[in-house]
């Protein structure tokens, strides 16, 4: 009998489970000795591992994954709808909830877009701001992500040494921006606030506790044995796959590919600061917990650097098409204040054109592609999100992994549902 007719025969029954037929094997194709048949398990949508509205129906030949059909679910948020509803400025808190552990990352992202749109570049003093704020955003994000793949894998005490490192930062932001999560600190033109009396002392000191937290880790999780076995070789995706798939942030960079936008496209006087960019090897989920271990050093040095040599000077563009007058002038001049009523009834008005400009975020190159009309409000907006990219790779992740992969695996794609259902 040919291979291919005694490899399966299939079960013709809906068994509403997104399309995968379930199949029975025979011991030949199995490779073992004793008979076995496939099973089809639904995994999610729960949380917090599989963030509340992941679907992954899996295949399983005993404990290993044949088959994978991932669905991303959805959050009903309609993010890129409702930026045409609001002018430019109150996308801000839209843009918060897009990665919601990185917020002021995509802050920086939007309003840079807009300023391409409008031909302005902000003052040196808050692009350095911007800088010191999207690195602290970036290593909460790694730590999130860190911490939680470990405890995933029963590392718990990893999980609250890294959470311990993030909430140094998060005092910081919360003591800028005034919220800890959603901040909506960057405006069009500038950002909202200057930094705080005695910034830098109070983030010099947080660094050394963030950077504690993570030797702990790193000494416990990063050469034990049996957090090796659980990651080595698991996930791989070589440099042309990742290419491929339109891999990239840490999960490009640990298969080996040198891509980073802070280098590559240099933003916000990323060009000022030295820093470099850890590579992986074979892309597995083990490089992928290797580089965003260093890079939050390298984002630690990004920031003293910053500080060390933070210019003087005003923290937005001075004009009044754009940023809002002070205070004094809005309630002492009648200049001041028809420009004040304006910009809050009608919004920054960028000329008619399209744009597209990125950031590194977290996961990957963040970017915005915005239509303007000429009114205050954007006509179309689109959001190139690195989460929902990665997503597309999951399957293939996943495919002759055990089913005690399928976790690690997707923590450490970092999924965020608020970049996903956009």
């Amino acid at each position: 009998m040919e291979a291919n007719e005694r490899a399966k025969k299939l079960l013709n029954v809906d068994y509403g489970l997104g399309g995968i037929t379930q199949t029975v094997l025979e011991s030949q194709e199995l490779g073992d000795d004793l008979h076995s048949e496939s099973m089809i398990l639904n995994m999610g949508p729960t949380h917090p591992a599989t963030h509340g509205t992941i679907r992954i129906v899996v295949e399983l030949v005993g404990e290993k994954i044949r088959d994978a059909e991932v669905e991303v679910g959805y959050l009903h948020r309609g993010f890129e709808k409702m930026c045409e509803t609001v002018d430019y400025n109150q996308v801000m808190p839209y843009t918060d909830r897009l990665n919601y552990v990185s917020p002021i990352i995509n802050n920086v992202g939007f309003c840079l877009t807009i300023e391409k749109l409008l031909g302005i570049r902000v003052p040196k003093r808050a692009e350095y701001i911007r800088v010191i704020l999207s690195e602290m955003s970036r290593i909460s994000d790694h730590l999130t992500c860190l911490g939680a793949s470990a405890m995933e894998l029963n590392a718990f005490s990893v999980m609250l040494y890294l959470m311990q490192a993030r909430e140094y930062l998060w005092e910081l932001i919360e003591e800028v921006t005034g919220a800890r999560l959603t901040i909506s600190y960057c405006r069009v033109g500038g950002i909202k606030a200057d930094l705080t009396p005695g910034f830098k002392e109070k983030t010099f000191e947080a660094l050394k506790g963030v950077r504690k937290q993570i030797a702990l880790s790193d000494k416990l999780l990063s050469r034990n044995r049996v957090f090796m076995d659980r990651v080595c070789n698991v996930g791989t995706m070589t440099a042309e796959e990742a290419i491929s798939y339109g891999f990239t942030g840490p999960l490009l960079r640990a298969s080996g590919v040198d891509y980073d936008v802070r280098k590559t496209y240099p933003y916000s006087s990323y060009e000022d600061f030295e820093f470099s960019v850890p590579l992986g090897t074979k892309g597995d989920n083990y490089d992928r917990f290797c580089v965003r271990l260093d890079e939050m050093e390298q984002s630690m040095k990004i920031i003293e650097q910053a500080l060390n040599n933070l210019p003087d000077g005003p923290i937005e563009v001075d004009d009044p098409h754009i940023t809002l007058p002070p205070k004094d002038q809005v309630y002492g001049s009648i200049d001041g204040m028809i420009n004040h009523f304006e910009l809050v009834m009608y919004g920054v008005k960028p000329p008619k054109g399209d744009v597209y400009s990125m950031v590194e975020g977290g996961n990957g190159e963040l970017g915005f592609y915005v239509v303007s009309d000429g009114s205050g409000k954007p006509y179309k907006c689109h959001v190139r999100a690195p989460a929902f990219i990665h997503m597309g790779a999951m399957r293939k992740m996943l495919l002759g992994a055990n089913i005690s992969d399928l976790i690690p695996t997707f923590g450490m794609i970092n999924m965020i549902g608020g970049e996903c259902d956009r």
